[in-house]
């Protein structure tokens, strides 16, 4: 996915209202670490994670006045080299984790009031390889109002570019 895709599928999910601290789980390649920085106010820090270190070396470590600390290791397992965060980016990752309200709990523990994700997944229900714990756009939402969530909105949606699934986009807010 390019920048202005990715900046699109987070468009109005994140008020800049001061600097922040977010985690990218998973996050590949850095396209939505870069997207969301886009949206962060100068001053702000990401922690990006992902197993793969060969991406992590290309990322940048600062983006429009957004430092970003990358991290190699697997997201799914804790403690987090990071904690006494504002939010949690998670596009395409979600879909990677069996206990998905398990690992939403743990999430909090490294996050403060208000807590916010933002998520970009597949709209399919059943698994494949690739997607092999599935997060429709219904389950999500229902996943997150369980978890007590007050705001689940969902953002955009777009066609994916594997035309398995449509794309879509959830920002989630706890008080």
């Amino acid at each position: 996915m390019r920048l202005r895709d990715a900046i699109d599928m987070l468009a109005e999910s994140v008020e800049a209202l001061g600097p922040t601290i977010w985690a990218d789980l998973g996050c590949g390649d850095g396209t939505f670490t870069r997207a969301l920085a886009d949206m962060l106010a100068p001053g702000s820090l990401i922690h990006a994670i992902d197993l793969d270190g060969s991406t992590l070396r290309r990322m940048p470590s600062v983006h429009k006045g957004v430092r970003i600390s990358t991290h190699r290791g697997d997201f799914m397992k804790q403690p987090w080299p990071f904690a006494g965060l504002d939010g949690i980016l998670m596009a395409n990752s979600l879909h990677y984790v069996e206990n998905q309200a398990a690992f939403i709990r743990d999430c909090e523990s490294h996050m403060r009031l208000p807590r916010r994700f933002l998520l970009v997944e597949y709209d399919v229900s059943e698994a494949n390889r690739w997607v092999p714990y599935p997060v429709s756009q219904t389950r999500l939402t229902a996943l997150f109002e369980r978890a007590g969530y007050s705001s689940v909105r969902v953002l955009r949606s777009r066609p994916s570019l594997y035309r398995r699934a449509s794309l879509y986009s959830v920002a989630a807010g706890l008080l």
